[in-house]
Formats: C-alpha cells, structure tokens, sequence
C-alpha cells in the first residue's frame, strides 16, 4: 500500500511505516523511552530525509507517550513533580535545540550532526548499560545496585525539595539540568530522550525503579509536544501524513509493552535494550563513511 508524503517528497509502503510504529510503541512501554531513538535512524534508512525524520519522529514520539503514561499511572509509577520540574526544563531545552537545528540546516551540517550524536550517544550508553546488565544477571552488581543513590554532585545543590514519589530530597535544579539536556536532544535528533533520561534518573538522581519508566514517559510526552510545535513554527519538517501512520502503531503497541514490562525481568530487558542501541550506533557509523547511491539530494524546503 502505497502511500505519499507531502513533505518528504516521495511514496512509502503504509503498512511497513505503521509496522515501525507499533515497534517504536512496544519499546515506549517496555523500556519508559519514546522509541525516537529507533524511530528517526530506522526512517533514514528507509529514505526519508534526516530532517524531515526527526521532525517527525519526535510528534510521533508524543503519541506513544500518552498511552505509556496512562499505564502507569494506573499502577502509580509516575512521579508528576519530578516530571513536571524535567517537562520546564525539556522546554528550554527545547529552544535552544532549535536555534542549533535552524543553525546546523543552514550550513548543510544537520544531516552529519544528526548521525554522530546518534553514534556518540547510543553508542556510549549502549555500552554502559550492556556492561551493568551482564554484571546484574551473573550476580556480581547485586549488592551494588540495591545502595545506588543520586550522585555526589546532586547532593551538593541547594534548595532541596522533597519528591516524594522517588523517595528522594535533592535540589530541583537536578531534575531541571536533566530536562534541558533532553529537550535539546529532543529537538536535534527527534528523540523523545527516554535512552538518556532512563539512566540520568537512575544513577544521577537516584530515582525508585519503580516510577522510572512512567516518569520518563510523562517529561517526553510533553517536551515532544514544545518541539513538535517549534518544528511546526521553524523548521516545517513535520509530515503529518507519516506521523499519522506511525501513530497508528505505536499508540497500540505501548499498551502491549507496559503489560510485557511487568512481567519481565528488569536486567533482561535492559540488556535487550543495549543490544539494540548498539546494533543501530554501529549501523549509524557506518552510514557516516560509505558512499550514497545518490550524492546529491534535495530535501524540501
């Protein structure tokens, strides 16, 4: 089923971009990230322009958020005020992750930026959270794990409040660093931040495993809606004919991966996490050094 995207400029099979959806959804719910980290490198290989993949990655990212965080908010494993402070945040980080978009598109950079930060970073945290996951299921990290609180710099801020859904009392300048951090993320490479955010909650804030995956999701359903619209505003590379058809998937396909989280041990998922981060980063290097079909595109403007 042939469908045309009017701001990519080119027809795709429907079925198969609704197929990546419901993917991106599955891990939206299992994992507590909005799936953009898959979602934009998946839809550039596909060959939908850089620009226009992460732009609309992150409105699609939104969709699969909100069904995440209604699952788990029925079991209370959202904390709304550690949320809330990262969502202020994300939006600031927001805007300064547009004017460097706008930016790096105007030196015909953003398509070799957009890739190696998705090498740098996936590979990084693919690599960090493979080591502690086969350290977790030998049961050397055990003990470990179980006194992990935030890290020493946190404990320095000041005016601390008390989050009580984390079981935490730390400055909210913490969670607020964090959220800027992806919200600039968010805006450059169309992700919904959830593979950077999930381990900054965990080992630099210290949050309960618990209310780490609804948590995430609740600061990326609202930071992908500040970037959809500063997209919509600045650089008008959301196809809302694609982010229609990833919807399709993805709001399902969350349901079912915060039923398979429950169920699931933690140390496994996380190691089929890191295996698919690594698989992508190695796939996004390579793309960084071969030589394209075609040389020379012209992406809409």
């Amino acid at each position: 089923m042939d469908v045309y995207l009017p701001i990519a400029n080119l027809s795709v099979n429907g079925l198969w971009i609704v197929a990546l959806g419901a993917l991106t959804g599955v891990l939206s719910g299992l994992f507590g990230v909005g799936g953009g980290f898959l979602t934009t490198p998946l839809l550039i290989f596909y060959g939908i322009p850089p620009t226009v993949a992460a732009a609309s990655a992150s409105t699609q990212v939104t969709g699969a958020s909100v069904s995440g965080v209604l699952a788990h908010s029925k079991r209370k494993g959202v904390d709304y005020r550690m949320g809330t402070v990262m969502v202020g945040g994300g939006i600031v980080g927001a805007g300064i992750g547009a004017l460097l978009f706008r930016f790096f598109r105007s030196i015909g950079q953003i398509d070799v930026v957009i890739s190696s930060l998705y090498v740098v970073l996936l590979g990084s945290i693919g690599i960090l959270m493979a080591k502690e996951s086969l350290q977790l299921l030998r049961g050397s990290a055990g003990k470990q794990a179980a006194r992990r609180r935030h890290h020493p710099l946190v404990a320095n801020l000041p005016w601390r409040w008390r989050f009580y859904g984390s079981g935490l009392y730390i400055s909210p300048l913490a969670p607020a660093i964090v959220g800027v951090g992806v919200g600039i993320l968010t805006m450059l490479m169309g992700v919904g931040g959830g593979f950077i955010l999930v381990p900054a909650m965990l080992y630099i804030l210290g949050m309960s495993a618990n209310v780490v995956v609804g948590t995430s999701l609740y600061n990326i359903l609202f930071v992908t809606i500040a970037t959809t619209i500063m997209h919509s505003l600045t650089t008008r590379a959301v196809d809302i004919v694609l982010v229609a058809l990833l919807l399709i998937g993805s709001v399902t396909g969350a349901q079912l991966g915060s039923q398979l989280a429950v169920k699931a041990k933690p140390e496994v998922l996380r190691l089929v996490l890191a295996t698919i981060v690594l698989a992508i980063a190695f796939r996004m290097l390579l793309g960084l050094f071969y030589q394209p079909d075609e040389i020379y595109t012209v992406y809409p403007l």
